[in-house]
């Protein structure tokens, strides 16, 4: 059995598809009582005994239930595994005290689920749902025969311990999943996945509700669709009469379906797709594509049938596409798949298609059949109500018919899954994306300089850039590059040669390289190479030879025009041995001419209209490549780390109230991530700010010590360059004016040092923690220098961040300065991405200026602001094969 888990937006259910049901991790319902009381009432007396290290009485049974029906808090937590009406599993943690980082886990599986994996994706959620409450670790006594158990717990973590004492054993493990632990789960997302999503794209037999007999309607041209594109399984129409239409044999209602129906395809009205479904699940529907529109998009009725639907998809074991979408693809010959109402179906091909719109899906798939290229599976997203982008990258990470993927998205189900998943996938094959709502990014008054930069569209860049996905600007631009990384081979660097007999456009291509971040590197007789209008097949064929063959250049783009004295056609023949020749070379034409093809040479080199567009797909082809040579790092183990103290005072702090936190409580978080502020005096009188003046040394600076001041600067709330009493007396009125009365200043001694920096972290409720690198001081927000991360950070990230910045050169001895401490940086970098994976209550933080030089790196600034973090979506989201063992 396979079973698969994902969280669908704000729902607290989360399914696992499996063979023939789903299995659903939820938390525990005051309703589930009796379930649970029938839980362990079928249980045998061994598997009670290994759950309760004895054989338990009623009164224990009953109390053990009790328990595990009481309300959710940080201090307990419980989630169940179900099939359909059947509780087959239960997990819980126990926290004896609310600032106790430790809570006591138990799991137990019905016997006739055991075997299938449910224990590990119980214990798996459950240590997500623990991390957000704030629960570092979950340990629990196992019986030293409980081996399932024992392994059940070594499976989850890399970094689970144990001990044998007093005749049971201790097993603990940590909460945030390390890489090892992260891997495992990936790899059993991925095996899921193929199994769950294979009614789907590799039916045997479909069967479309709403297939009417007369042409125009979107039930009867899906269900045209399917057998003019050649469908290899078993077809089927339902409709009213149950009349056959086009010679298909037709039935009255789903139900009269001969059994085991794969997919059903329904295209009926809204109010009627409850009941096909329901129809369809009695003869065994394992995939559903739903058409119909009038679900999620059409306000809270809507929305209602879509949930209710999910709800019984999931406990019947049925994989959703939709509702309100175009269909899906598949161009296998040994499938031939077309479920959907798109005027166009491509070519095969090696390019998966993934889109949230169906009008960008037609346009994509128009755009494929225009230009030749291939499509290996296409799938409409519509509403997402369960399939997502998640999935399909789980299930297209090992599918032999994809090389590269494409994805149109306007919205992230799990964004924080989507980055582990796509940077996993991206590793071995190209992935692009479109991502709408580029431009809607503002500034939230009162927000830190952190938090500003970290604005939705900017930390979707961010997640694209550390996944290495090619995000286009556009539809055609996307389709361009896809073109040049389906079935070609990567570049090995960035210097492109031109070959061409248009000189105008020859010059065109090396300024839109040069635009594009490629190298047109200087070439014996010349780069780019004009051969003139008049060059012969012959010559043209013998210069491209030589640029290929010479070692010096990554890249071929070869331009050819036609006139009334050539032949362009000509030419192109002599060409493609040329191409073919050099397999491992990544080549790309531009071809000005009536008869134009699609493609170049045996290898399929792709050709196209302009040599801008030509340039762009080489150069995305190049960033990818570049990116996936570069090695990914690894999570490094930090020294002088009290997460203890610093979750202590976070607690503390929530307790009292969240919010912008006093710079003491900020000092003490950040000093327990060993990152270092400039010693710093509170002063709530004059008098004492003179004596913390004098104590410090001159010259000294006040600040507001407001902690809801967040732009001292702009208010007055900050004044330089006090070199004496008079001076710190006189200003102490200004500054603290700035604030709210009786917040009074911060005292410290001004320093310089050759480079103002800003760093930070903010924390998006969908993408997580950002941690964020630039150019500080006033240039923070007047010249947007900076870099994002999302969390986790590896040791190569934080270099990459302070080396993309455009004041990198300062950092490394501009102008004869001495180097900055790069390495303190880094430092720093990699302790704000712990301190954030750490402390997801971290709302905002933000260090500004960070004085950095030669003998390392100090904040002179903080702001911290924190919030509670239980509203936010749970990132639990997992697959995995549960196939029994054989």
């Amino acid at each position: 059995m396979t079973a698969t888990v994902e969280q669908r937006d704000n729902e607290s259910a989360d399914a696992l598809a499996v063979d023939g049901g789903i299995v659903t991790i939820r938390p525990v319902r005051p309703a589930d009582h009796d379930k649970l009381v029938a839980l362990y009432a079928t249980a045998t007396p061994d598997s009670l005994r290994m759950r309760f290290f004895g054989i338990p009485g009623s009164g224990t049974l009953a109390a053990e239930t009790d328990r595990l029906c009481r309300p959710e808090t940080d201090r307990h937590l419980a989630v169940v595994a179900h099939e359909g009406d059947r509780l087959v599993g239960v997990a819980s943690c126990e926290r004896t005290h609310e600032i106790d980082r430790r809570g006591e886990f138990a799991v137990f599986v019905s016997d006739d689920a055991r075997g299938r994996g449910i224990g590990t994706l119980l214990l798996e959620h459950l240590a997500a749902r623990a991390r957000r409450r704030g629960i570092a670790e979950l340990v629990g006594e196992v019986l030293p025969s409980n081996f399932p158990m024992l392994r059940v717990a070594r499976d989850l973590s890399g970094h689970a311990w144990s001990r044998f004492d007093d005749g049971v054993v201790d097993v603990g493990l940590n909460t945030n999943g390390d890489e090892d632990s992260e891997r495992a789960v990936d790899l059993r997302d991925r095996a899921a996945e193929r199994a769950s999503l294979a009614a789907l794209l590799r039916p045997g037999s479909v069967a479309v509700a709403g297939a009417g007999r007369h042409a125009g309607g979107v039930g009867h041209e899906t269900l045209m669709a399917l057998r003019e594109y050649g469908f290899k399984g078993s077809l089927y129409a339902v409709n009213r009469s149950g009349l056959p239409v086009e010679g298909i044999t037709a039935y009255r209602s789903v139900a009269d379906l001969p059994a085991p129906v794969d997919l059903l395809v329904i295209a009926v009205p809204a109010d009627q797709v409850a009941g096909v479904l329901a129809d369809g699940a009695t003869v065994g529907v394992r995939a559903a594509v739903v058409l119909s529109a009038g679900f999620g998009e059409d306000g809270p009725d809507g929305r209602r049938r879509q949930h209710e639907l999910v709800r019984f998809a999931r406990e019947h074991g049925i994989r959703l596409v939709g509702p309100n979408c175009l269909g899906v693809l598949n161009t296998d010959s040994h499938v031939r798949l077309n479920a959907g109402f798109a005027p166009a179906a491509p070519p095969a091909g090696g390019l998966a298609v993934a889109a949230q719109s169906g009008a960008v899906g037609i346009a994509l798939l128009e755009n494929a059949a225009s230009s030749g290229h291939g499509v290996s599976t296409f799938v409409s997203l519509g509403n997402k109500a369960d399939v997502s982008g998640n999935d399909l990258i789980a299930y297209w990470y090992d599918d032999p018919a994809t090389d590269a993927v494409a994805l149109y998205l306007e919205s992230f189900g799990n964004p924080r899954k989507f980055a582990r998943t796509v940077r996993a996938l991206a590793r071995r094959k190209p992935v692009l994306a479109l991502k709408s709502g580029r431009t809607s990014a503002g500034r939230r008054a009162g927000a830190s300089h952190t938090a500003a930069a970290a604005a939705p569209a900017a930390t979707v860049d961010a997640l694209f850039a550390q996944a290495g996905v090619i995000r286009p600007e556009g539809l055609g631009e996307l389709m361009d590059a896809a073109r040049m990384l389906t079935g070609q081979p990567l570049p090995t660097g960035h210097r492109l040669a031109i070959v061409g007999n248009a000189g105008g456009l020859n010059v065109l291509a090396a300024d839109a390289a040069e635009a594009d971040g490629v190298t047109v590197a200087p070439l014996e007789p010349a780069n780019p190479l004009d051969l003139g209008a008049g060059a012969t097949p012959e010559k043209f064929a013998a210069a491209a030879a030589a640029v290929a063959d010479s070692g010096e250049a990554d890249m071929l783009l070869l331009v050819v025009i036609g006139t009334r004295t050539n032949s362009s056609a000509a030419i192109l023949r002599a060409l493609s041995p040329v191409v073919d020749a050099h397999p491992a070379l990544a080549v790309a034409a531009v071809v000005i001419a009536a008869d134009r093809p699609a493609r170049l040479g045996a290898r399929q080199v792709p050709v196209y209209d302009l040599p801008e567009r030509a340039v762009r797909a080489l150069a995305h082809a190049a960033g990818y490549a570049r990116w996936r040579r570069q090695p990914l790092g690894h999570r490094p183990v930090l020294r002088d780390i009290d997460m203890e103290r610093a979750r202590a005072a976070v607690d503390r702090a929530l307790a009292e109230g969240h919010g912008w936190q006093s710079f003491a409580r900020t000092e003490e978080i950040l000093g327990a991530y060993g990152i270092s502020l400039v010693p710093t005096l509170t002063a709530t009188s004059a008098i004492v700010a003179v004596a913390a003046a004098n104590r410090l040394g001159y010259p000294v600076v006040l600040k507001s010590a407001d902690p809801a001041l967040v732009h001292k600067t702009d208010r007055g709330g900050v004044r330089l360059g006090l070199t004496g009493p008079h001076e710190v007396r006189e200003a102490f009125a200004a500054v603290t004016a700035a604030g709210q009365p009786g917040t009074g200043v911060l005292v410290q001694r001004q320093m310089t040092e050759p480079v103002e920096l800003v760093a930070g972290i903010a924390h998006d409720p969908q993408f997580g923690s950002v941690v964020l690198l630039g150019l500080g001081g006033v240039h923070t927000d007047l010249l947007g220098d900076r870099a994002l991360r999302l969390v986790p950070l590896t040791d190569l990230d934080a270099g990459r961040m302070w080396r993309e910045l455009r004041a990198a050169p300062l950092l490394t001895g501009y102008r004869g300065a001495k180097p900055v401490n790069t390495d303190a940086l880094e430092d720093l970098a990699l302790r704000l991405g712990q301190l954030a994976e750490d402390l997801p209550e971290v709302a905002e933080l933000d260090l500004n200026p960070v004085l950095a030089g030669p003998d390392g790196v100090v904040a002179v600034d903080a702001k911290l602001r924190l919030a509670p973090i239980g509203a936010e979506p749970d990132p639990t989201l997992r697959r995995l094969n549960t196939e029994p063992p054989s």
